[in-house]
């Protein structure tokens, strides 16, 4: 089995790439738009300079005509706000996309956003309609709605990976993890936060690339499929666990940043979708 990454020397990409180097039988490929580097691409794995924004006739071919291809590229993160997400990214993704479909691409298992569902609060289940708040999520959103027009009329299977709220190593600088652990680095006494009462759905990175693998070594027609770890998490407690876990004596200064606007206090996503495919596979 052969199997593509794209996107592969991003935060997720790299992760994915370490368990997919373990897999039996599967044959990986490692695409980014830089070359790569000791730091991100495991041994054996070989690695194509690949550009979606100037895509090319023979993009399947360069990639080795893979049988799947796990899509995780899209540039402009993390400014979830920016109208760069719809005024240019989504026809860049959708090019570069249907022109691997139509060379002949079986499987795409495509990343998505749980900004997709908008200000719903609660348990988010996949089949709940769609209405992103932020420029983001609505390019997602239109991405994965012109991909299933596509699949009406191509001979592919579909399966979107909604990504929830992810953490670790090799985070974006912005995000509270990255945050955190600098701030410990440095030797901050406080740490400065909101009030930390949102609840939010929290998977490690390297849960999400485990079972964004699993997903790609077993292709099926799945459809949406929440990644997610299917119960609430406030981001107070997120903290405080890693605060335990490291021998800082930094103190939290809850309530110093006001909570973001551009979602909801409480939600989280159903799992038993993810859990009845892992179990499948």
């Amino acid at each position: 089995m052969k199997i593509a990454v794209i996107g592969a020397s991003g935060f997720v990409g790299r992760h994915v790439l370490r368990v997919l180097a373990r897999a039996e039988d599967v044959e990986v490929i490692a695409a980014s738009r830089r070359a790569a580097s000791d730091d991100w691409l495991p041994a054996g794995i070989r690695h194509v300079v690949l550009d979606i924004a100037t895509p090319s006739p023979d993009d399947f071919s360069k990639l080795g005509q893979p049988d799947v291809v796990v899509h995780l590229a899209w540039h402009g993160l993390p400014n979830y706000q920016a109208r760069h997400h719809f005024e240019s990214e989504l026809d860049v993704q959708y090019r570069f996309l249907r022109g691997l479909i139509d060379a002949g691409l079986p499987s795409l298992l495509c990343a998505g956003t749980c900004f997709e569902y908008g200000m719903q609060s609660g348990e988010l289940h996949e089949s709940l309609p769609t209405n992103p708040g932020n420029p983001y999520g609505f390019a997602k959103d239109a991405l994965r709605r012109e991909l299933e027009f596509l699949r009406d009329s191509s001979r592919f299977q579909l399966t979107w990976a909604r990504l929830f709220y992810m953490h670790g190593e090799g985070q974006a600088p912005s995000s509270l993890y990255s945050q955190f652990i600098a701030a410990g680095a440095r030797g901050d006494k406080v740490f400065r936060m909101s009030g930390g009462e949102q609840l939010r759905d929290y998977l490690h990175v390297s849960q999400v690339a485990e079972a964004l693998a699993t997903l790609a070594c077993k292709p099926t027609d799945a459809g949406i499929v929440n990644v997610c770890a299917g119960h609430p998490t406030s981001v107070r407690a997120l903290v405080e666990g890693w605060l335990a876990t490291h021998p800082w004596p930094m103190t939290l200064a809850l309530g110093h940043y006001p909570y973001p606007a551009y979602e909801p206090m409480a939600f989280w996503g159903s799992s038993a979708k993810l859990a009845r495919l892992l179990e499948n596979s």
